[in-house]
Protein backbone atom coordinates (compact mmCIF):
# COMPACT_ATOMS: atom_id res chain seq x y z
CA UNK A 1 0.00 0.00 0.00
CA UNK A 2 1.34 3.48 -0.88
CA UNK A 3 0.96 4.65 2.73
CA UNK A 4 3.86 2.40 3.75
CA UNK A 5 6.24 4.61 1.77
CA UNK A 6 5.82 7.08 4.63
CA UNK A 7 6.98 4.39 7.05
CA UNK A 8 10.07 3.75 4.93
CA UNK A 9 10.87 7.49 4.86
CA UNK A 10 10.28 7.81 8.61
CA UNK A 11 12.49 4.80 9.37
CA UNK A 12 15.22 6.08 7.05
CA UNK A 13 15.11 9.55 8.59
CA UNK A 14 15.51 8.19 12.11
CA UNK A 15 18.52 6.05 11.14
CA UNK A 16 20.06 8.89 9.12
CA UNK A 17 19.85 11.18 12.16
CA UNK A 18 21.15 8.42 14.44
CA UNK A 19 24.16 7.88 12.19
CA UNK A 20 25.00 11.61 12.22
CA UNK A 21 24.70 11.60 16.01
CA UNK A 22 26.91 8.52 16.31
CA UNK A 23 29.52 10.02 13.98
CA UNK A 24 29.59 13.26 15.95
CA UNK A 25 30.10 11.48 19.27
CA UNK A 26 32.18 8.48 18.12
CA UNK A 27 34.31 7.08 20.92
CA UNK A 28 31.97 8.29 23.66
CA UNK A 29 29.04 6.81 25.53
CA UNK A 30 26.73 9.04 23.52
CA UNK A 31 27.67 7.11 20.37
CA UNK A 32 26.61 3.87 22.05
CA UNK A 33 23.33 5.56 22.94
CA UNK A 34 22.76 6.25 19.24
CA UNK A 35 23.36 2.58 18.42
CA UNK A 36 20.97 1.43 21.14
CA UNK A 37 18.27 3.81 19.91
CA UNK A 38 18.70 2.57 16.34
CA UNK A 39 18.56 -1.11 17.36
CA UNK A 40 15.47 -0.61 19.55
CA UNK A 41 13.77 1.50 16.88
CA UNK A 42 14.31 -0.99 14.03
CA UNK A 43 13.43 -4.04 16.11
CA UNK A 44 10.41 -2.13 17.36
CA UNK A 45 9.26 -1.54 13.79
CA UNK A 46 9.55 -5.25 13.01
CA UNK A 47 7.71 -6.21 16.19
CA UNK A 48 4.92 -3.70 15.58
CA UNK A 49 4.32 -4.41 11.91
CA UNK A 50 5.45 -8.01 11.48
CA UNK A 51 5.05 -9.79 14.81
CA UNK A 52 2.21 -7.98 16.58
CA UNK A 53 -0.39 -10.47 15.32
CA UNK A 54 1.74 -13.38 16.57
CA UNK A 55 2.18 -11.71 19.96
CA UNK A 56 -1.53 -10.91 20.36
CA UNK A 57 -2.58 -14.44 19.37
CA UNK A 58 -0.27 -15.99 21.95
CA UNK A 59 -1.37 -13.57 24.68
CA UNK A 60 -4.99 -14.48 23.97
CA UNK A 61 -4.16 -18.19 24.02
CA UNK A 62 -2.12 -18.04 27.23
CA UNK A 63 -4.28 -15.71 29.30
CA UNK A 64 -7.72 -16.25 27.80
CA UNK A 65 -7.98 -12.62 26.76
CA UNK A 66 -9.79 -11.36 23.68
CA UNK A 67 -7.41 -8.74 22.35
CA UNK A 68 -8.15 -7.63 18.81
CA UNK A 69 -5.57 -9.02 16.37
CA UNK A 70 -4.04 -6.27 14.18
CA UNK A 71 -5.08 -6.81 10.57
CA UNK A 72 -2.93 -4.37 8.59
CA UNK A 73 -0.89 -5.61 5.65
CA UNK A 74 2.84 -6.21 6.03
CA UNK A 75 4.76 -3.13 4.79
CA UNK A 76 6.59 -4.32 1.70
CA UNK A 77 10.35 -4.71 2.12
CA UNK A 78 10.35 -3.90 5.85
CA UNK A 79 12.50 -6.91 6.77
CA UNK A 80 15.14 -5.84 4.28
CA UNK A 81 15.31 -2.07 4.63
CA UNK A 82 15.40 -2.22 8.44
CA UNK A 83 18.44 -4.52 8.20
CA UNK A 84 20.11 -2.26 5.66
CA UNK A 85 19.67 0.99 7.55
CA UNK A 86 20.54 -0.63 10.90
CA UNK A 87 23.79 -2.06 9.49
CA UNK A 88 24.61 1.42 8.16
CA UNK A 89 24.37 2.97 11.63
CA UNK A 90 26.50 0.17 13.12
CA UNK A 91 29.13 0.58 10.39
CA UNK A 92 29.27 4.33 11.10
CA UNK A 93 29.80 3.51 14.80
CA UNK A 94 32.61 1.08 13.92
CA UNK A 95 34.25 3.66 11.67
CA UNK A 96 33.88 1.52 8.54
CA UNK A 97 31.92 4.18 6.64
CA UNK A 98 31.54 7.94 6.80
CA UNK A 99 28.08 9.17 7.73
CA UNK A 100 26.11 10.37 4.69
CA UNK A 101 25.17 14.02 5.23
CA UNK A 102 22.83 14.27 2.25
CA UNK A 103 19.51 12.80 3.33
CA UNK A 104 18.28 12.41 -0.27
CA UNK A 105 21.25 10.19 -1.08
CA UNK A 106 20.53 8.13 2.02
CA UNK A 107 16.89 7.80 0.97
CA UNK A 108 18.14 6.50 -2.36
CA UNK A 109 20.32 3.89 -0.64
CA UNK A 110 17.43 2.58 1.45
CA UNK A 111 14.77 2.72 -1.26
CA UNK A 112 16.61 1.31 -4.30
CA UNK A 113 13.65 -0.46 -5.85
CA UNK A 114 15.76 -3.12 -7.59
CA UNK A 115 16.38 -4.97 -4.35
CA UNK A 116 14.13 -3.26 -1.82
CA UNK A 117 11.42 -5.89 -1.49
CA UNK A 118 13.40 -9.17 -1.50
CA UNK A 119 17.11 -8.51 -1.52
CA UNK A 120 19.97 -8.96 -2.00
CA UNK A 121 20.58 -7.13 1.29
CA UNK A 122 22.81 -4.21 0.34
CA UNK A 123 25.21 -2.69 2.86
CA UNK A 124 25.98 0.99 2.51
CA UNK A 125 29.73 0.38 2.21
CA UNK A 126 29.12 -1.79 -0.87
CA UNK A 127 27.65 1.03 -2.94
CA UNK A 128 28.64 4.26 -1.14
CA UNK A 129 31.05 5.27 -3.90
CA UNK A 130 28.47 4.52 -6.59
CA UNK A 131 25.90 6.71 -4.83
CA UNK A 132 28.16 9.69 -5.44
CA UNK A 133 30.03 8.60 -8.57
CA UNK A 134 27.93 6.30 -10.70
CA UNK A 135 29.17 5.62 -14.20
CA UNK A 136 26.92 4.39 -16.98
CA UNK A 137 28.39 2.38 -19.83
CA UNK A 138 27.03 0.16 -22.55
CA UNK A 139 28.86 -2.88 -21.17
CA UNK A 140 27.08 -2.68 -17.80
CA UNK A 141 23.72 -1.98 -19.44
CA UNK A 142 24.14 -4.97 -21.77
CA UNK A 143 25.33 -7.19 -18.93
CA UNK A 144 22.43 -5.99 -16.76
CA UNK A 145 19.85 -6.82 -19.43
CA UNK A 146 21.43 -10.25 -19.89
CA UNK A 147 21.33 -10.93 -16.15
CA UNK A 148 17.76 -9.66 -15.86
CA UNK A 149 16.63 -12.01 -18.62
CA UNK A 150 18.26 -14.96 -16.87
CA UNK A 151 16.36 -14.12 -13.70
CA UNK A 152 13.11 -13.64 -15.59
CA UNK A 153 13.53 -17.05 -17.24
CA UNK A 154 14.23 -18.68 -13.86
CA UNK A 155 11.10 -17.16 -12.37
CA UNK A 156 8.61 -17.58 -15.22
CA UNK A 157 9.74 -20.79 -16.90
CA UNK A 158 10.98 -22.82 -13.92
CA UNK A 159 9.81 -21.41 -10.56
CA UNK A 160 6.24 -20.68 -11.64
CA UNK A 161 5.86 -24.06 -13.35
CA UNK A 162 7.28 -25.81 -10.29
CA UNK A 163 4.69 -23.89 -8.24
CA UNK A 164 1.92 -25.76 -10.09
CA UNK A 165 3.29 -29.09 -8.87
CA UNK A 166 3.82 -27.67 -5.38
CA UNK A 167 0.17 -26.56 -5.29
CA UNK A 168 -0.89 -30.06 -6.31
CA UNK A 169 1.34 -32.08 -3.99
CA UNK A 170 1.85 -29.78 -0.97
CA UNK A 171 -1.30 -27.63 -0.87
CA UNK A 172 -3.94 -30.21 -1.75
CA UNK A 173 -5.15 -33.28 0.11
CA UNK A 174 -1.98 -33.92 2.13
CA UNK A 175 -3.40 -37.01 3.82
CA UNK A 176 -3.84 -38.77 0.48
CA UNK A 177 -0.24 -38.33 -0.66
CA UNK A 178 1.79 -41.38 -1.57
CA UNK A 179 5.47 -41.55 -0.63
CA UNK A 180 6.51 -40.60 -4.14
CA UNK A 181 4.06 -37.71 -4.34
CA UNK A 182 5.19 -36.31 -1.00
CA UNK A 183 8.86 -36.39 -1.97
CA UNK A 184 8.08 -35.02 -5.43
CA UNK A 185 6.25 -32.10 -3.83
CA UNK A 186 9.17 -31.42 -1.49
CA UNK A 187 11.69 -31.52 -4.35
CA UNK A 188 9.48 -29.27 -6.46
CA UNK A 189 9.27 -26.70 -3.66
CA UNK A 190 13.06 -26.85 -3.29
CA UNK A 191 13.23 -26.17 -7.02
CA UNK A 192 10.63 -23.41 -6.87
CA UNK A 193 12.13 -21.47 -3.99
CA UNK A 194 15.65 -21.59 -5.43
CA UNK A 195 14.70 -20.44 -8.92
CA UNK A 196 12.15 -17.97 -7.54
CA UNK A 197 14.54 -16.31 -5.10
CA UNK A 198 17.71 -16.53 -7.19
CA UNK A 199 15.67 -15.34 -10.18
CA UNK A 200 14.60 -12.24 -8.24
CA UNK A 201 18.22 -11.67 -7.16
CA UNK A 202 19.40 -11.99 -10.77
CA UNK A 203 16.82 -9.43 -11.89
CA UNK A 204 17.75 -7.06 -9.05
CA UNK A 205 21.47 -7.37 -9.82
CA UNK A 206 20.74 -6.86 -13.52
CA UNK A 207 18.61 -3.76 -12.92
CA UNK A 208 21.25 -2.43 -10.55
CA UNK A 209 23.89 -2.73 -13.28
CA UNK A 210 21.67 -0.85 -15.71
CA UNK A 211 21.56 2.04 -13.21
CA UNK A 212 25.26 1.94 -12.33
CA UNK A 213 25.10 -0.12 -9.12
CA UNK A 214 27.00 -3.37 -8.57
CA UNK A 215 25.35 -5.51 -5.91
CA UNK A 216 26.96 -8.54 -4.31
CA UNK A 217 25.95 -12.01 -5.45
CA UNK A 218 23.24 -13.73 -3.42
CA UNK A 219 23.49 -17.36 -4.61
CA UNK A 220 26.30 -19.66 -5.64
CA UNK A 221 25.03 -23.14 -6.59
CA UNK A 222 23.63 -23.82 -3.08
CA UNK A 223 22.39 -27.34 -3.82
CA UNK A 224 25.94 -28.47 -4.59
CA UNK A 225 26.91 -27.70 -0.98
CA UNK A 226 28.65 -30.54 0.86
CA UNK A 227 27.53 -29.47 4.34
CA UNK A 228 25.05 -27.18 6.07
CA UNK A 229 27.86 -24.70 6.70
CA UNK A 230 28.77 -24.75 3.02
CA UNK A 231 25.11 -24.36 2.09
CA UNK A 232 24.86 -21.06 3.96
CA UNK A 233 27.96 -19.77 2.21
CA UNK A 234 26.03 -20.29 -1.03
CA UNK A 235 22.35 -19.57 -0.15
CA UNK A 236 21.02 -16.04 0.48
CA UNK A 237 24.64 -15.01 0.88
CA UNK A 238 23.89 -11.40 1.79
CA UNK A 239 21.67 -12.50 4.69
CA UNK A 240 24.32 -15.00 5.84
CA UNK A 241 27.01 -12.29 5.80
CA UNK A 242 24.69 -9.83 7.61
CA UNK A 243 23.88 -12.35 10.34
CA UNK A 244 27.54 -13.31 10.68
CA UNK A 245 28.81 -9.72 10.95
CA UNK A 246 26.09 -8.24 13.15
CA UNK A 247 24.83 -11.18 15.21
CA UNK A 248 27.00 -14.30 15.17
CA UNK A 249 30.40 -12.57 15.57
CA UNK A 250 29.25 -10.37 18.51
CA UNK A 251 27.69 -13.47 20.15
CA UNK A 252 30.88 -15.52 19.80
CA UNK A 253 32.77 -12.62 21.37
CA UNK A 254 30.22 -12.56 24.18
CA UNK A 255 30.53 -16.33 24.74
CA UNK A 256 34.29 -16.56 24.11
CA UNK A 257 34.97 -17.99 27.57
CA UNK A 258 32.74 -20.99 26.81
CA UNK A 259 34.96 -22.34 24.03
CA UNK A 260 33.25 -24.62 21.51
CA UNK A 261 30.04 -24.52 23.56
CA UNK A 262 29.93 -20.76 23.11
CA UNK A 263 30.29 -21.10 19.33
CA UNK A 264 27.51 -23.68 19.16
CA UNK A 265 25.28 -21.52 21.34
CA UNK A 266 25.94 -18.54 19.05
CA UNK A 267 25.04 -20.69 16.02
CA UNK A 268 21.73 -21.81 17.53
CA UNK A 269 20.73 -18.28 18.62
CA UNK A 270 21.65 -16.88 15.19
CA UNK A 271 19.55 -19.41 13.29
CA UNK A 272 16.70 -19.25 15.77
CA UNK A 273 16.49 -15.51 15.10
CA UNK A 274 16.98 -16.10 11.38
CA UNK A 275 13.90 -18.31 11.39
CA UNK A 276 11.96 -15.72 13.36
CA UNK A 277 13.08 -12.99 10.94
CA UNK A 278 11.41 -14.92 8.13
CA UNK A 279 8.09 -15.04 9.93
CA UNK A 280 6.26 -15.20 13.25
CA UNK A 281 5.46 -18.89 13.15
CA UNK A 282 6.66 -22.03 14.88
CA UNK A 283 7.37 -23.53 11.43
CA UNK A 284 9.93 -20.82 10.60
CA UNK A 285 11.54 -21.24 14.00
CA UNK A 286 11.85 -25.01 13.44
CA UNK A 287 13.28 -24.30 9.97
CA UNK A 288 15.96 -22.12 11.56
CA UNK A 289 16.70 -24.63 14.31
CA UNK A 290 17.13 -27.44 11.75
CA UNK A 291 19.84 -25.43 10.01
CA UNK A 292 21.45 -24.42 13.28
CA UNK A 293 21.51 -28.04 14.45
CA UNK A 294 22.95 -29.20 11.11
CA UNK A 295 25.78 -26.65 11.37
CA UNK A 296 26.51 -27.76 14.95
CA UNK A 297 26.62 -31.33 13.63
CA UNK A 298 29.21 -30.16 11.08
CA UNK A 299 31.37 -28.83 13.90
CA UNK A 300 31.10 -32.02 15.96
CA UNK A 301 31.79 -34.42 13.08
CA UNK A 302 34.49 -32.54 11.19
CA UNK A 303 37.32 -34.87 12.23
CA UNK A 304 35.22 -38.00 11.71
CA UNK A 305 34.28 -36.86 8.20
CA UNK A 306 37.93 -36.15 7.40
CA UNK A 307 38.83 -39.72 8.40
CA UNK A 308 35.97 -41.13 6.33
CA UNK A 309 36.98 -39.08 3.29
CA UNK A 310 40.42 -40.72 3.38
CA UNK A 311 38.81 -44.19 3.11
CA UNK A 312 36.37 -43.50 0.27
CA UNK A 313 36.88 -42.41 -3.36
CA UNK A 314 36.67 -38.64 -3.60
CA UNK A 315 33.67 -38.60 -5.95
CA UNK A 316 31.72 -41.01 -3.72
CA UNK A 317 32.40 -39.04 -0.55
CA UNK A 318 31.38 -35.78 -2.28
CA UNK A 319 28.20 -37.39 -3.60
CA UNK A 320 27.23 -38.68 -0.14
CA UNK A 321 27.80 -35.27 1.46
CA UNK A 322 25.86 -33.39 -1.24
CA UNK A 323 23.04 -35.95 -1.14
CA UNK A 324 22.66 -35.72 2.65
CA UNK A 325 22.96 -31.92 2.71
CA UNK A 326 20.35 -31.46 -0.01
CA UNK A 327 17.84 -33.69 1.77
CA UNK A 328 18.36 -31.92 5.10
CA UNK A 329 17.68 -28.62 3.32
CA UNK A 330 14.68 -30.09 1.47
CA UNK A 331 13.12 -31.42 4.68
CA UNK A 332 13.66 -28.04 6.36
CA UNK A 333 11.75 -26.45 3.48
CA UNK A 334 8.71 -28.53 4.45
CA UNK A 335 8.46 -26.40 7.58
CA UNK A 336 9.31 -23.24 5.63
CA UNK A 337 6.46 -23.88 3.21
CA UNK A 338 3.81 -25.19 5.58
CA UNK A 339 1.29 -22.75 7.10
CA UNK A 340 1.32 -24.64 10.41
CA UNK A 341 3.06 -27.46 12.23
CA UNK A 342 0.30 -30.00 11.58
CA UNK A 343 0.57 -29.58 7.80
CA UNK A 344 4.34 -30.00 7.94
CA UNK A 345 4.02 -33.19 10.00
CA UNK A 346 1.39 -34.55 7.58
CA UNK A 347 3.77 -34.04 4.64
CA UNK A 348 6.61 -35.71 6.54
CA UNK A 349 4.30 -38.57 7.44
CA UNK A 350 3.48 -38.99 3.75
CA UNK A 351 7.17 -38.92 2.83
CA UNK A 352 7.94 -41.61 5.41
CA UNK A 353 4.92 -43.80 4.65
CA UNK A 354 5.18 -47.18 2.93
CA UNK A 355 2.83 -46.23 0.10
CA UNK A 356 5.26 -46.37 -2.81
CA UNK A 357 2.92 -45.26 -5.58
CA UNK A 358 4.61 -42.47 -7.48
CA UNK A 359 1.92 -40.24 -8.96
CA UNK A 360 -1.82 -40.40 -8.70
CA UNK A 361 -2.17 -39.15 -12.30
CA UNK A 362 0.43 -40.63 -14.60
CA UNK A 363 -0.09 -38.06 -17.30
CA UNK A 364 2.06 -35.70 -15.22
CA UNK A 365 5.07 -37.90 -15.98
CA UNK A 366 4.71 -37.27 -19.69
CA UNK A 367 3.72 -33.62 -19.62
CA UNK A 368 6.07 -30.88 -20.84
CA UNK A 369 6.02 -29.08 -17.45
CA UNK A 370 7.19 -32.26 -15.73
CA UNK A 371 10.11 -32.63 -18.14
CA UNK A 372 10.93 -28.94 -17.68
CA UNK A 373 10.98 -29.37 -13.93
CA UNK A 374 13.26 -32.38 -14.05
CA UNK A 375 15.63 -30.37 -16.24
CA UNK A 376 15.37 -27.40 -13.87
CA UNK A 377 16.03 -29.60 -10.87
CA UNK A 378 19.12 -31.15 -12.47
CA UNK A 379 20.41 -27.70 -13.45
CA UNK A 380 20.85 -26.96 -9.75
CA UNK A 381 23.59 -29.58 -9.54
CA UNK A 382 25.74 -28.66 -12.53
CA UNK A 383 29.37 -27.94 -11.58
CA UNK A 384 30.13 -24.29 -10.91
CA UNK A 385 32.96 -24.37 -13.47
CA UNK A 386 30.53 -25.50 -16.18
CA UNK A 387 28.16 -22.62 -15.47
CA UNK A 388 31.03 -20.12 -15.58
CA UNK A 389 32.17 -21.61 -18.91
CA UNK A 390 28.69 -21.20 -20.41
CA UNK A 391 28.61 -17.54 -19.33
CA UNK A 392 32.08 -16.99 -20.77
CA UNK A 393 31.20 -18.57 -24.14
CA UNK A 394 27.86 -16.72 -24.36
CA UNK A 395 29.68 -13.46 -23.77
CA UNK A 396 31.80 -14.04 -26.90
CA UNK A 397 28.82 -14.62 -29.21
CA UNK A 398 28.18 -11.97 -31.84
CA UNK A 399 25.19 -9.66 -31.56
CA UNK A 400 23.12 -11.53 -34.17
CA UNK A 401 23.24 -14.79 -32.18
CA UNK A 402 22.54 -12.90 -28.95
CA UNK A 403 19.56 -11.14 -30.51
CA UNK A 404 18.18 -14.47 -31.80
CA UNK A 405 18.61 -16.08 -28.37
CA UNK A 406 16.90 -13.11 -26.76
CA UNK A 407 13.96 -13.42 -29.19
CA UNK A 408 13.62 -17.14 -28.45
CA UNK A 409 13.69 -16.39 -24.73
CA UNK A 410 10.91 -13.81 -25.06
CA UNK A 411 8.79 -16.29 -27.06
CA UNK A 412 9.28 -19.01 -24.42
CA UNK A 413 8.41 -16.62 -21.61
CA UNK A 414 5.34 -15.42 -23.51
CA UNK A 415 4.15 -19.01 -23.95
CA UNK A 416 4.65 -19.87 -20.27
CA UNK A 417 3.75 -16.65 -18.48
CA UNK A 418 0.01 -17.14 -18.90
CA UNK A 419 0.00 -20.48 -17.11
CA UNK A 420 -0.16 -19.14 -13.57
CA UNK A 421 0.59 -15.83 -11.87
CA UNK A 422 2.74 -16.62 -8.85
CA UNK A 423 4.12 -13.80 -6.65
CA UNK A 424 7.74 -13.97 -5.51
CA UNK A 425 8.01 -16.05 -2.35
CA UNK A 426 10.18 -13.57 -0.48
CA UNK A 427 7.70 -10.75 -0.98
CA UNK A 428 6.01 -12.23 2.10
CA UNK A 429 8.96 -11.31 4.28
Amino acid sequence: EPVWILLLLFSSTVDWLNALYVAKHRGTKKAKTGIVVSVIFNIGLLVAFKYSGFIYENINALFGTNLEIPSFTLPIGISFYTFQSLSYVIDVYKGEVVAQKNIMKFYMFVSLYHQLVAGPIVRYQHIMHEIDNRKFNIKDISSGIHRFCIGLFKKVCIANVAAEFVAKYMDGDIGALTTGEAWFGVIMFSTQIYFDFSGYSDMAIGLGKMFGFHYHENFNYPYTANSATDFWRRWHITLYVWLKNYLFDPLTLKFRNLGTTGILLAVMITFLLSGFWHGASITFIIWGLIHGTAICFDVFTRKSREKLSAKLPGWLFSFIQIFITFHIVAVSFIFFKSPDLYTALDIINGALSVNFGLFGKWYAVYSAPFIMMIAGFLLQFIPESFGEKVIEVSGRLNWVVKAAAFAVLIIIIYQVVGRQQVPFIYLEF
